[in-house]
């Protein structure tokens, strides 16, 4: 039976649509087929082109060869009477282990050889960008890049390494700013799961009634506007850690899904009626007073015991007076390389300024106030004591002694009052205070209710 009746309709169809050229021989060299872009690559008439012989004008091509000894061949060649260089593979068509044929696919050489460097192109693109983000892990998000020589924070780092190597679920617990993200990330990366993913989750930042499904994904169809599955982020975090910040503001429903996540390992997703099963080790975070809430029925007793297997009191800056100094410093290099100003850098006398400032916003609040000040400063220039802008609770007198909530509950009513209580308002405010506007807004809503 001829080779084209063996090919069918359907197979020239297939071969008519690829952009490659393609010729096809019978045993003794008989060209039988050749598709519509051999016409284009060539400059050559297909229909005159079937019926003559590869063997007769071309018998050192790709598809003569591999007539010849019956095994692939790939060559770069220009065929006779041509102009154009193209790159050959030519295959043997073998039925019943008897060769009735071949079959050559080409493209121009100077189509081919672009393609190639635009590969290339990308694949030295991803190598740099990944050597980045290797780069930026290692020197970010590890226990060396936490500043600070305080005795409290060393002790804290200490244990930080020790319990990075175990499994068991983490709290970190400190104030806001004080780099609690930092050193959630800090302890998967010197965990046994840093190969794996960190996900983190701001339970502050999302609505109550999206965080179910941020937490366990859903099934398409679950509810109006899911068109689609979607993952959640436990199974993202699939044999690595999540890290669930702010902790404390998780609604009562939620968190006792939570629990039976923690204590089982499996879910559903929203819609599902398969349980899922996942490896995840949790980071937990929370500036709140959870032993409090407990009393106050707003968080689940027995989650609190799941989360603080081990617990990590993350210093705040006002005791860490000695690292002011240091972290001062190492903000004056990061922030001046960002905006692409030139400082000199800080006087002794601004730097006493700092150390003597009681820092409610903590390392996040000094990193405020020092890419403030070099934005004023002039380039080229020392930043000087009038420089620094401090919060007007620096007034504070230092004798008096308050609660952190009382604190924290005035800084936002000072927040409020300078920029207002409009939408607009709030967005700002919480900006200043270093938290979410959803953050923002559940504190101004228990503050109404004292």
């Amino acid at each position: 039976m001829p080779i084209m009746n063996r090919m069918g309709e359907l197979g020239r169809a297939i071969l008519d649509s690829s952009p490659e050229g393609v010729i096809v021989s019978d045993r003794n060299g008989n060209i039988v087929y050749a598709n519509a872009a051999y016409t284009g690559i060539l400059s050559c008439d297909r229909e005159k082109r079937v019926g003559s012989n590869i063997l007769k004008f071309n018998p050192h091509g790709a598809l003569g060869e591999v007539l010849v000894t019956g095994k692939p061949v790939t060559k770069r060649h220009r065929p006779p009477g041509l102009l154009v260089e193209v790159l050959s593979r030519a295959f043997p068509i073998y039925i019943n282990n008897k060769l009735v044929g071949a079959v050559v696919f080409f493209v121009e050489l100077k189509e081919a050889l672009e393609l190639l460097r635009e590969l290339e192109k990308v694949r030295q693109d991803v190598e740099i960008l990944s050597n980045k983000l290797k780069d930026l892990s290692r020197v970010e998000h590890n226990f060396d890049s936490i500043i600070g020589q305080s005795q409290s924070l060393k002790q804290t780092i200490a244990l930080g390494e020790k319990v990075a190597l175990t499994e068991s679920t983490i709290l970190l617990r400190g104030e806001t700013g004080t780099g609690k993200q930092l050193f959630a990330k800090a302890i998967h990366n010197a965990s046994n799961r840093s190969s794996e993913p960190f996900v983190e989750v701001n339970c502050a930042a999302i609505p109550e009634n999206l965080l179910e499904s941020e937490f366990f994904g859903y099934e398409k169809g679950s509810f109006t506007g899911a068109g689609h599955r979607k993952m959640g982020t436990f199974e993202l975090a699939n044999q690595g850690t999540i890290f669930l910040d702010e902790i404390g503001d998780m609604d009562l429903r939620l968190q006792a899904k939570l629990l039976q996540v923690l204590q089982s390992g499996e879910f559903r997703r929203i819609g599902g009626t398969s349980p899922l099963t996942v490896n995840v080790r949790v980071i937990a975070a929370t500036n709140r007073d959870l032993e409090g809430l407990i009393n106050q029925r707003l968080f689940r007793s027995d989650l609190y015991f799941r989360l603080n297997v081990i617990s990590l009191e993350i210093p705040p800056l006002r005791e860490r007076q000695g690292d002011i100094n240091l972290l001062t410093q190492y903000f004056l290099l990061k922030i001046s390389r960002r905006v692409g100003k030139k400082i000199l850098g800080i006087k002794p006398e601004a730097i006493r300024k700092l150390e003597k400032y009681h820092w409610p916003g903590n390392v996040r609040e000094l990193e405020n106030v020092i890419e403030k000040a070099i934005i004023i400063c002039d380039h080229n220039q020392w930043i000087k004591e009038d420089h620094i802008y401090l919060s007007s609770l620096s007034t504070v007198e230092e004798d008096t002694l308050t609660t952190l909530e009382e604190l924290e509950n005035h800084m936002i009513q000072k927040a409020l009052k300078q920029f207002g209580s409009s939408v607009c308002g709030k967005k700002k405010a919480a900006d200043v205070l270093g938290i979410s506007l959803t953050t923002l807004y559940n504190k101004v809503k228990k503050i109404q209710n004292l």
